[in-house]
């Protein structure tokens, strides 16, 4: 069943066909952030760590697409540096994590995924773990995030999403990562000319 969910959600647009653009026409009008009953794509959720049990959470974050713009000063003289445009260091879905965590405090994120994109937004689906309930505290595969080490690890770049922004995704049999750490390459360095010397 997984396998044909994965193959209709390769390209919604032409596979769901008027479902995918009733569904955008509903969810512009609905809040940015909204909790589900269940999840839109259940192949993914599922691959994610999704389990349709009670401690699981899934909301739907609407973002808007497009370029960051800071507010024009409304008086007073220009700054030397001043500059509208805002490039945002993170991508959309590590944003949409972060929003969805602010709203849910006493929950921490599992992982989240794209479901869908018009001209003016992006939705991403974000799997929330509740941490203080008896039934996650007891689960052996998800009471990990229980532990005091993970709490706010949305905001600590531990997530996939923030992951692979970073690059350190595994790449290839053995590798460690995609690229070493840059405050580790610097250390060293700083070693090897100390020895050099």
């Amino acid at each position: 069943m997984y396998k044909y969910i994965r193959q209709i959600w390769k390209k919604p647009e032409s596979s769901l066909g008027d479902i995918y653009k009733r569904r955008i026409f509903l969810w512009r009008r609905e809040p940015a952030t909204i909790r589900l009953e269940y999840p839109t794509r259940l192949d993914r959720a599922r691959s994610l760590g999704y389990k349709a049990k009670p401690g699981f959470i899934i909301v739907r974050q609407r973002l808007p697409r497009g370029g960051r713009m800071r507010a024009k000063p409304a008086g007073g003289r220009r700054p030397k540096t001043y500059t509208r445009r805002k490039d945002v260091k993170i991508n959309y879905q590590v944003v949409a994590e972060q929003r969805a965590a602010k709203h849910y405090v006493n929950c921490e994120v599992l992982n989240s995924y794209w479901v869908a994109q018009d001209g003016e937004y992006y939705w991403y689906e974000v799997i929330l773990v509740d941490k203080n309930h008896p039934v996650i505290k007891s689960d052996p595969h998800i009471n990990w995030i229980c532990e005091p080490q993970n709490r706010a690890r949305v905001f600590r770049g531990l997530t996939s999403a923030e992951k692979k922004s970073r690059g350190l995704r595994h790449k290839g049999i053995g590798a460690e990562k995609l690229r070493p750490s840059k405050h580790a390459v610097f250390w060293r360095k700083k070693e090897n000319r100390k020895r050099t010397v």
